[in-house]
């Protein structure tokens, strides 16, 4: 961490790494920030109908004032603008205002502006120059480092998309100050994962500051937000597109969490409440295949429980929950696999699991509350 506070991450991929800046009031420091990019004449800031009225000035001066041209575009708030209708509605936006190889996408605000956003940059003109900046602490942890965007298609979740790098990330942890509480909840769920998937001792940190998660205290925050990203960028810089499966480990809990998503229209869970669900799926059909012990389970649960995030599946039958997950990416030749816990800090990819075994988990994990 630099004397003005800012933590810097470096994610090394050759002539494609960049750095990720973290620091409370970051996008308050802009001389700096600026000093870290490389020939911006335009910048094409994408943002949605929540953030913007909040931030979009803000950084908008920021270019602006280094005499940068700025246009900016405004998606409708939610998973649903994370589709091709509104990929499309971007490129005739950004040939409108005159955008070229030259210029310079800027992603304002949670994952789905990031993910959407990062899709145009990757596709106009074969690609132009992503900034991400994150804005909710889902997209702080995890959907803004490691080059992944794409958008939804009706029957499956991030189905269509590229591996595309940005040329830095931008966090200022003081953004979640205005997120609603339900979304920063939802983002815990993605720092509970790196605990769970990589660090025993970053999962033992998490549970000894729940207090300090739910206060959103700043120092926590920045070093929360500064490890996750430490842990990614590992990740990434060994597997960047997915090719040794390494990588994959980063989809613990996401088979169960997409599919609860998709089958409730992207409107009833947020993705991280999906995951939570997802993680604790994953780590009960762990224990039924005799791979992790039930006390960690619960180990997990409680973590999660703490941080007032969902465990239960909610009215979804087990033969539809089955059926979408047979249209997820990480299916290969007809069979299953799932990332699986062996224990608090390592997770391990499992081929080939029986649609019993998942069933039965599945009817396990139902909310019987309801």
């Amino acid at each position: 961490m630099d004397e003005s506070g800012v933590a810097t991450v470096k994610v090394n991929l050759g002539e494609r790494s960049y750095p990720i800046h973290i620091g409370n009031n970051l996008l308050a420091k802009r001389t700096s920030l600026l000093a870290g990019l490389d020939r911006v004449s335009h910048a094409v800031i994408i943002t949605d109908s929540n953030v913007g009225p909040l931030y979009l000035d803000q950084v908008s001066e920021i270019f602006q004032e280094a005499g940068v041209r700025t246009d900016s575009y405004v998606v409708p708030a939610g998973e649903k603008s994370k589709g091709l209708a509104s990929a499309e509605s971007i490129w005739n936006w950004m040939l409108d205002v005159k955008a070229d190889r030259g210029s310079f996408v800027v992603a304002l605000g949670g994952g789905v502006v990031g993910d959407l956003a990062g899709f145009a940059a990757a596709t106009f003109a074969r690609g132009v120059r992503l900034l991400q900046i994150p804005t909710s602490l889902l997209a702080q942890v995890d959907s803004s480092v490691g080059g992944k965007v794409g958008v939804n298609l009706p029957k499956a979740k991030n189905m269509v998309g590229a591996f595309y790098q940005p040329c830095a990330v931008w966090i200022d942890v003081s953004t979640l100050r205005t997120l609603p509480q339900r979304e920063y909840l939802s983002g815990l769920a993605e720092v509970v994962k790196y605990g769970v998937i990589l660090d025993s001792n970053f999962f033992s940190f998490l549970e000894e500051h729940v207090d300090d998660l739910l206060a959103q205290d700043p120092a926590v925050l920045v070093s929360v937000v500064k490890t996750c990203c430490q842990l990614k960028a590992t990740i990434v810089e060994q597997d960047e597109r997915e090719v040794t499966g390494l990588r994959a480990v980063l989809n613990y809990g996401h088979t169960f969490a997409h599919a609860i998503e998709t089958l409730t229209g992207y409107n009833q869970w947020l993705h991280g409440e999906a995951v939570a669900i997802g993680m604790a799926c994953a780590a009960k059909l762990a224990v039924r295949l005799g791979m992790f012990p039930e006390e960690l389970a619960q180990r997990q649960e409680s973590l999660l429980s703490s941080l007032h995030l969902p465990i239960r599946i909610r009215g979804l039958a087990a033969d539809k929950i089955l059926e979408c997950m047979m249209r997820d990416k990480k299916v290969q030749h007809g069979h299953l696999r799932f990332v699986l816990p062996t224990t608090i800090g390592r997770v391990v990819l499992v081929p080939d699991v029986s649609r019993q075994q998942v069933e039965s988990v599945i009817d396990e994990m139902q909310d019987l509350s309801l």
